[in-house]
């Protein structure tokens, strides 16, 4: 399995906690919003937007309240400007950390960041300083009950995919973020269901650390993505074998 499976298989649980809080929608919306805004409100023609409507309908967000989030964005209804941009810098024992924010208070987010990353025992680093460390990829997962890793190199590799790994639970596609599209069309198309797909930042180079510093990060993850303004926290951490979910 590779690296970034592990730490995949945590941001979906986590997922799930947030959905729970409701937070998720906050986020989604957001997405959705500044989405529609930059690129337009056809996700037939706005890939960024086609993505956040399928995140938006695997979190069971109403219809209509999609349809509210991409009019804001699009100038249909009068809404909130949100700002986009990331911060950078490092947890415990070196672990790269890089945010993705979107605010409309950019003051108010620098600080919150700030101070939680500052009391958690981490920082705040120059832009730049991490980012290298991350590539934007499409992950889509399956449940391995239905999908073989045989017929998923068969599938996924014809349509572009760029990695598959397997375990007893899931098939983890990765893919380009051009290929994203239609390696998710070529698993539907061939009758198969994915759990999740999303685009996002997967590490290039691990960072092993303590079982203590383990515990203390992901303390400072959940903190900082009980933010609304922070969309979403990505890290190098490396988890020991044996680490339970």
């Amino acid at each position: 399995m590779s690296g970034h499976s592990k730490w995949s298989t945590i941001k979906h649980k986590k997922a799930a906690n947030d959905k729970k809080r409701g937070k998720i929608f906050t986020k989604i919306i957001r997405e959705l919003t500044i989405a529609a805004r930059l690129g337009g409100g056809d996700p037939e023609s706005n890939a960024r937007l086609r993505t956040a409507v399928l995140k938006a309908k695997d979190a069971n967000m109403p219809k209509d309240t999609i349809e509210r989030a991409i009019k804001k964005g699009s100038g249909g209804i009068d809404g909130t400007n949100y700002e986009e941009f990331t911060y950078e810098g490092y947890g415990l024992e070196g672990v790269a950390i890089l945010l993705e924010i979107m605010t409309d208070n950019k003051n108010r987010a620098a600080s919150d960041v700030r101070s939680t990353m500052t009391k958690a025992g981490g920082n705040l680093g120059a832009n730049g300083c991490v980012s290298y460390m991350f590539d934007k990829k499409g992950i889509i997962i399956f449940d391995a009950k239905t999908l073989t890793e045989e017929k998923a190199m068969e599938i996924g590799i014809d349509a572009g995919a760029d990695d598959i790994t397997c375990d007893d639970k899931n098939v983890e596609i990765v893919t380009k973020v051009e290929y994203f599209d239609s390696v998710m069309k070529a698993f539907a198309n061939a009758g198969y269901n994915y759990i999740s797909a999303e685009i996002t930042m997967i590490p290039n180079t691990m960072q092993d650390v303590s079982a203590e510093a383990v515990e203390k990060n992901l303390n400072l993850i959940d903190k900082l993505e009980d933010f609304d303004d922070v969309q979403n926290v990505y890290t190098n951490m490396n988890l020991p074998e044996n680490y339970k979910v």
